[in-house]
């Protein structure tokens, strides 16, 4: 059985490989050649061609060697025949097992063929010495297959000829376009100079050629060509508000003529009514019913409205006149209007440019109603005498900005002033020529507004950024004043702190956390309880003037303050947080942040931030 089995994969390896044939002998005693015979075997009825490269051994040394070329007809040389199915593969374990008579000595290397037209594909790297035989299989090529003038590279495959004939082709078909001629021509034409550039001149524009359309506004001309008269450039900031020499100035109205008889005869009546004006009586407190009742009385019409200053209202005055109501108004700009509202068919306004600053505070003096007397940032005090005509200058310190002032004597012979920057001033009026001054440094950072106790009036009252501080005046030090009482309920800025006017028993302060409060000043003494918390919009943004919340001269238990509710409005609060009553009308339709009451009648005037004048009066008192 192992004879029949031996004998059958003798057989079949016959089918399979070709049998091989190993010649060796020496040369010359020192070079050894090897001959593989082929023996040829048709299959299929097609010939395989498979060619074995001889190779030789000189010295050691690998010698190059030419692949044989085969004839068509040499079945003798090399040809050896297999199967069609393995024509790209070589039986490695037929050819093993007959070249094992080949010396370990001479351990063959295949060498790469010098033929240029050779590529990595066609090159038979063998990595041991039984893959050392190159193999190049003609599969079943004809005479066509082979290329002309291919004689010089004999033992090519017919692969490799109709790929070098495919190349020579290609390099004739690319020589004919005369690419390299045309790229030529290219550089050469790149490379010539180029000619000077020349200035262009520009064609004369035609006279009577229509251009592109211009903006006629920025042309400064009007539809029909002619030009507009030249616009004023806008003043500066120093040309708008110049500030204003010292000394006295005149009471020439700004909106009316020079030699206006009607603007002296309101002087003279201004001056007259003021002497004939009596000292307010001091009557009980009304009850809250019937001053209800007297306040829903007065109402507001077109002809108490007026445009008085060209500027915000930023304070505001009531004349304590019994017979006539004339309205005075501080601006931003430094102006201070007059407002006459007795005449009928007639607007008595006029206009005074007395500051170059903003007029934060403005009071008819107690004991002689026709001196008014107005308070500026531009650090000047000064007194309107309606007998005189004179706005004559009480105090001037440009270098620090005050902020507001109060009457510290009764007979307003002294002032007492607050500064931005913190300080006090205590100012006398009755010393000849400029006022005595005195400086006082107090433990605030900054001051709004000062206000005097009505009966103990050595005591005085101030709002700051934060804390609403009183102080004794007869212990004020320069250096550093500690007051007596600290109000620190506030959480941010307050922008006033009011006695009430008749007793001084309250206190109302007005601050940006949108609460209006009230204290129990009844007691001066180390604390001043806190009575009454009211909840209010005080937030006017930047545009408009902030609240202040003022007491009612006649009614010192209610105050008065502005709204910023729809519709527009005055409220009225009783110090127990109640609203009493509001002002409303058609025509009112602006915030009024600055109200004031007149203190013997009732009559109520309000100022908003674009110079108006709002007036609620009784309608026999118009």
């Amino acid at each position: 059985m192992s004879g029949s089995n031996a004998e059958g994969e003798e057989r079949a390896g016959s089918r399979r490989c070709p049998q091989v044939q190993v010649n060796e002998y020496k040369e010359n005693g020192s070079s050894a050649y090897t001959s593989l015979r082929p023996i040829q075997t048709t299959t299929s009825g097609e010939t395989a061609k498979v060619y074995l490269s001889p190779f030789s051994l000189s010295n050691s040394k690998l010698s190059l060697f030419k692949l044989s070329r085969s004839p068509a007809g040499n079945n003798s040389n090399n040809a050896v025949a297999c199967k069609k199915a393995d024509r790209k593969t070589i039986c490695r374990r037929a050819l093993t097992s007959k070249m094992k008579a080949v010396p370990s000595k001479a351990e063959p290397v295949l060498l790469k063929p010098s033929l240029d037209a050779y590529t990595d594909s066609t090159k038979l790297e063998p990595k041991s010495t039984e893959e050392s035989v190159a193999v190049s299989v003609d599969m079943g090529s004809s005479d066509e297959d082979g290329a002309p003038n291919l004689d010089g590279f004999p033992g090519l495959s017919p692969y490799e000829r109709k790929r070098l004939k495919n190349i020579r082709e290609n390099a004739n078909f690319f020589a004919s376009l005369q690419l390299s001629e045309s790229a030529a021509r290219l550089r050469g034409m790149i490379k010539k100079s180029q000619p000077t550039e020349s200035k262009r001149k520009r064609p004369k524009k035609k006279e009577n050629e229509i251009g592109c359309r211009r903006s006629m506004r920025l042309l400064k001309v009007d539809p029909l060509g002619v030009p507009l008269p030249a616009v004023p450039a806008p003043p500066t900031l120093e040309e708008e508000n110049p500030l204003l020499p010292p000394g006295p100035l005149e009471m020439v109205p700004e909106n009316q003529d020079d030699s206006n008889e009607l603007f002296k005869a309101s002087l003279r009546t201004w001056a007259e009514m003021s002497k004939a004006s009596k000292e307010r009586t001091r009557e009980g407190l009304s009850s809250i019913k019937s001053y209800k009742a007297s306040l829903s009385g007065m109402v507001i019409s077109e002809a108490t409205v007026r445009k008085v200053t060209a500027g915000a209202v930023s304070s505001v005055a009531l004349h304590p006149s019994e017979v006539r109501t004339l309205v005075a108004a501080g601006a931003k700009s430094g102006q201070i209007g007059l407002w006459d509202l007795t005449r009928d068919c007639e607007d008595q306004i006029y206009v005074f440019y007395a500051h170059s600053q903003p007029v934060s505070c403005l009071y008819f003096s107690p004991t002689n109603p026709a001196h008014l007397l107005s308070l500026s940032y531009d650090g000047t005090l000064r007194c309107g005498d309606f007998s005189s005509g004179i706005f004559e200058e009480v105090y001037r310190n440009e270098g620090s900005s005050p902020s507001s002032f109060d009457f510290l004597a009764e007979d307003a012979s002294t002032l007492l002033m607050g500064h931005w920057d913190g300080h006090l001033s205590l100012v006398d009026r009755r010393t000849p020529g400029t006022s005595y001054e005195k400086f006082f440094n107090s433990s605030l950072g900054k001051i709004r507004t000062v206000h005097v106790h009505p009966v103990s009036r050595q005591y005085f009252i101030t709002a700051g950024l934060r804390d609403v501080h009183v102080y004794d005046a007869r212990h004020l030090n320069a250096k550093r004043s500690q007051p007596l009482i600290s109000l620190t309920e506030h959480s941010k800025s307050i922008a006033s702190a009011y006695f009430s006017p008749v007793t001084g028993n309250r206190v109302v302060t007005t601050c940006a956390d949108c609460k209006l409060r009230v204290f129990d000043s009844s007691s001066i003494s180390s604390q001043i309880p806190l009575l009454t918390t009211i909840r209010h919009n005080t937030i006017t943004g930047r545009w408009l003037t902030r609240f202040q919340a003022v007491w009612d001269p006649k009614q010192e238990d209610c105050f008065i303050v502005g709204s910023m509710a729809h519709p527009r409005r005055v409220e009225v609060f009783h110090e127990t947080g109640k609203n009493v009553y509001s002002f409303f009308g058609d025509c009112l339709v602006s915030v009024c942040s600055l109200s004031v009451m007149h203190p013997t009648r009732y009559v109520l005037a309000g100022g908003n931030s674009s110079g108006r004048l709002h007036v609620f009066m009784h309608p026999e008192s118009c």
